[in-house]
């Protein structure tokens, strides 16, 4: 599961790279790519951080279930509130 893990990941930065490249203006691409590499390299220590503080609170196992449904329900949202994004084609 954690090498799928890894290989879904993988597939996901070059995915988004790629949107990005294709639908951002010219003049725009450096603004762009400067914003997202803030949030992508930033987005590991926050997560670890946020992993930590809910072990802490809820326990491990909790907290592992916990972060499961949020993200189920965050897809679920995402995908309710966007159909452009469903719709989209490159």
């Amino acid at each position: 599961m954690l090498c799928l893990s890894g290989a879904f990941d993988s597939l996901s930065v070059v995915v988004r790279s790629t949107i990005i490249q294709l639908l951002t203006p010219d003049n725009m691409k450096g603004r762009v790519s400067a914003v997202n590499s803030i949030f992508i390299g930033s987005s590991n220590e926050i997560g670890a951080f946020e992993s930590g503080v809910a072990a802490k609170i809820l326990g491990t196992v909790p907290s592992v279930i916990f972060g499961g449904v949020m993200t189920l329900i965050i897809v679920t949202i995402v995908t309710l509130t966007s159909p452009r994004l469903r719709k989209l084609k490159l």
